[in-house]
């Protein structure tokens, strides 16, 4: 929600006013001069919106305040031209609402357009995020990531390199719209205050990293050639992909990073197909190169990969993962009821690699259990069992 600067007012003031959290204030005007204040300037002020409002027989700024119980100097900062003393019937004024529920809408089939307007919504309304692009996938999606916080230990999550587990991706947005209120309106989430976690920890989120196979499992092969001929034919001739894990080329992405990617090249197909290809090298897929280089810049601290099904947290590598891999596996299991899990035999994954050349921690979190894709009848579920893992991902 945009305010208009009078007379004597501060970012402080503000902060007050709103019941919001200066530093959240601060950063969600980036590109605001806010060392002197000018009467007039332009804030935005995270956590609202502003919404039209009929001015009706009788109706007065103080009624109208007292009834949406916010302060009346609020709607002057949002109506700068208003002239209180000439209210007129049927005039139209913009009221400031403090949103208190979630934008995402999780429970529904949750593909890549959905998920974009989500992004869109929420940096509207918590401008202190910072949405960008990362890379764009093979069909030409952009692959978005998100960044909260403003601490020095950098964290990463991503969901959904697994076409057909693309029900982490509503998982993971709506864990994110949950941090976002918890912070504007200082509720804690779990018992737990999450302000004192977005000024330890940066958070990085890349909630759909293979958009164009979570398009192909949800709508089936796309209507342009030479595509919808190629991946019906790798699907052993079948529209039905709801096995189908790879991405548009039938590589699989979570077989695309160089951690003994020839070991598993070795025991897997060799051409593409829903599963299992690791492609002619590594890092060949443009997905996968847009993850490399995100990680390669960002410089985590740790990172959790989120993937269905079978209630695992997987926490080793080579055994060249670090000591505290094993007490923030034991973390995760306390708070999840999730197994934690040292060894896999696999190889050339995301988290892999990542303990590999970093010899930081790194977890695949193996969400739920059944059949994938698993239903969305299963969200609330799911959500309610790794929600733990989200916050201890960012205070441990």
């Amino acid at each position: 929600m945009d305010i208009t600067v009078r007379p004597g007012n501060s970012l402080w003031y503000y902060s007050q006013l709103f019941r919001v959290p200066l530093q959240l204030i601060i950063d969600s005007n980036r590109d605001a001069n806010l060392q002197i204040l000018s009467v007039g300037q332009r804030i935005r002020i995270p956590g609202y919106v502003a919404f039209e409002v009929p001015i009706k027989q009788g109706d007065s700024l103080w009624l109208i305040a007292q009834q949406r119980n916010i302060p009346l100097e609020a709607i002057f900062l949002v109506n700068p031209m208003l002239v209180p003393n000439r209210l007129q019937v049927g005039q139209t004024i913009r009221v400031p609402l403090r949103i208190t529920w979630r934008l995402v809408n999780g429970k529904q089939t949750y593909g890549y357009e959905t998920m974009v307007n989500d992004l869109r919504r929420l940096q509207s309304v918590y401008p202190f995020i910072l949405n960008t692009s990362i890379g764009n996938s093979v069909l030409g999606k952009s692959i978005p990531e998100i960044r909260i916080g403003t601490g020095p230990k950098r964290v990463h999550y991503n969901a959904s390199f697994h076409a057909n587990e693309w029900i982490t991706t509503p998982v993971v947005m709506t864990f994110l719209n949950d941090y976002l209120l918890s912070l504007t309106n200082q509720t804690p989430i779990r018992g737990l205050s999450t302000i004192p976690l977005y000024q330890q920890s940066t958070l990085s989120i890349v909630p759909m990293v293979n958009p164009d196979g979570v398009t192909l499992v949800q709508q089936g092969p796309p209507e342009t050639e030479p595509w919808r001929t190629r991946v019906v034919e790798w699907n052993n001739g079948s529209t039905d992909f709801s096995g189908w894990k790879a991405n548009i080329r039938g590589v699989d992405l979570n077989d695309q990073f160089p951690a003994n990617w020839d070991l598993e090249r070795a025991r897997n197909p060799k051409t593409p197909g829903p599963r299992d290809y690791g492609g002619e090298r590594p890092l060949s897929e443009p997905e996968a190169i847009a993850m490399a280089d995100l990680t390669r810049e960002r410089d985590f601290a740790h990172v959790l990969a989120f993937h269905t099904q079978g209630e695992v947290i997987y926490w080793g590598y080579q055994g060249l993962e670090p000591p505290e891999s094993e007490a923030m596996a034991n973390e995760f299991s306390r708070v999840s009821g999730y197994t934690p899990v040292q060894t896999l035999e696999s190889y050339a994954g995301y988290k892999d690699w990542f303990i590999q050349d970093w010899r930081r921690p790194g977890f695949t979190v193996e969400m739920g259990s059944g059949i994938n894709p698993l239903p969305i009848s299963q969200l609330d579920e799911i959500y309610e069992e790794v929600l733990g893992i989200f916050l201890a991902g960012l205070y441990l």
